[in-house]
């Protein structure tokens, strides 16, 4: 190679300096609101075999991928979502536990898609899974530890939208949709493309009374007040249930005080195909996507061998970053370093004043005396 490399590939970056120390106290200040849950840190490998995050698990397609082989020709990708991993490892070594888990984790993530206009392909996660637990309880808690991590990080002006694939998948049931329209409809849909979905539907034979409730169940959204017009709107057993727990669940957020925070949305759905139930995503001023996406996740586990529900989150900490750094929140950090400059004479007394320095749980910098600047 005749000129050296100085330039990261396309989709990652470097981060260093300040925007690292902001990144590394942000990234303490989340853990520590959610270890105070009783949350339990673990760590997964950065790349698994290829059939954890596979189409029959319902995690990132395929094409999205960083793909690659070991020397026995075993197919391994780079993690593109955490809770496959966590849910194998859960599987793994507490296959025989009848208590609710609670696990939480931070790593980066590999996203191979040149769709994300801007996006990184390499992210920072923190989350938390709390696993064996259905109850309407564990799915408050989530969502009151996403909202008290935010607001202990810093966050001020956000909100989480909470919503119910139950709701959405009962309407395509009474409809007639098998499972593969179902997902196209909902990539119809979150991509926006309303003639594509009315187009599809139509194809299906679906009655004008269900097709435009599927079109228009994305209107319905906003304070818990919706919740109302959402049970009106359906006549199956399946969406109304889902309605109830919706309920269920802001009666809890308000035992917590995090109400103000909380906004309702029946049409929200997801890419991730394991999600079963509750699902809700954060949105805040200077980004244009969620900054946390999480949901109930009760069928995951039965993947790796172990029946177990399940909820988590994620919250990508590099686009916390950019919003506060936008909103221009203040990240407090403290990176003083003493420096003490030293001759081959004095160095003796300048390392023993240096690992003072250290033990009393300050910086210090040992340089050579030439380098020293002169005011």
């Amino acid at each position: 190679m005749s000129t050296k490399l100085v330039h990261t590939p396309e989709g990652v970056r470097d981060i260093y300096g300040d925007e690292k120390a902001k990144k590394t106290v942000v990234e303490q200040l989340l853990h520590d609101r959610i270890a105070s849950y009783g949350y339990r840190d673990i760590q997964t490998p950065t790349f698994e075999f290829f059939d954890v995050f596979s189409k029959e698990v319902g995690t990132t397609p395929s094409k999205e991928l960083y793909k690659f082989f070991d020397k026995e020709g075993n197919t391994l990708v780079l993690r593109p979502d955490f809770t496959p991993s966590i849910a194998r490892c859960a599987a793994k070594y507490y296959m025989d536990e009848d208590v609710p888990i609670r696990f939480c984790y931070q790593g980066n993530t590999f996203t191979n898609t040149s769709e994300l206009q801007g996006k990184l392909k390499e992210v920072t996660q923190m989350g938390a899974e709390l696993i064996g637990d259905d109850s309407v309880q564990a799915d408050a808690e989530m969502i009151a530890m996403t909202i008290e991590a935010l607001c202990h990080a810093g966050l001020a002006d956000f909100q989480i939208s909470i919503g119910n694939l139950a709701y959405f998948k009962g309407i395509c049931a009474e409809a007639g949709l098998d499972e593969d329209t179902e997902l196209k409809l909902r990539s119809y849909i979150s991509g926006k493309n309303g003639f594509g979905a009315e187009e599809l539907l139509t194809d299906a034979g679906v009655s004008r009374e269900n097709r435009e409730l599927l079109l228009k169940v994305s209107e319905l959204s906003g304070t818990a007040a919706i919740l109302k017009d959402a049970r009106a709107a359906v006549s199956n057993g399946r969406s109304k249930k889902a309605v109830d727990r919706l309920e269920k669940v802001y009666e809890a957020l308000c035992a917590y005080g995090v109400e103000k925070y909380v906004s309702f949305d029946l049409g929200m759905l997801s890419k991730y195909n394991y999600y079963t139930g509750i699902i809700f995503k954060g949105y805040t001023y200077g980004v244009g996507d969620a900054i946390v996406k999480g949901g109930r996740y009760d069928n995951l586990l039965k993947q790796f061998g172990k029946d177990a529900p399940a909820i988590g989150f994620m919250i990508v900490v590099d686009d916390l970053l950019a919003a506060m750094g936008r909103q221009r929140l203040e990240i407090p950090y403290d990176e003083t370093v003493v420096k003490l400059y030293y001759t081959e004479k004095d160095f003796d007394e300048m390392l023993k004043e240096a690992r003072q320095l250290r033990a009393a749980g300050k910086r210090a910098e040992l340089l050579p005396k030439r380098t020293e600047r002169k005011e």
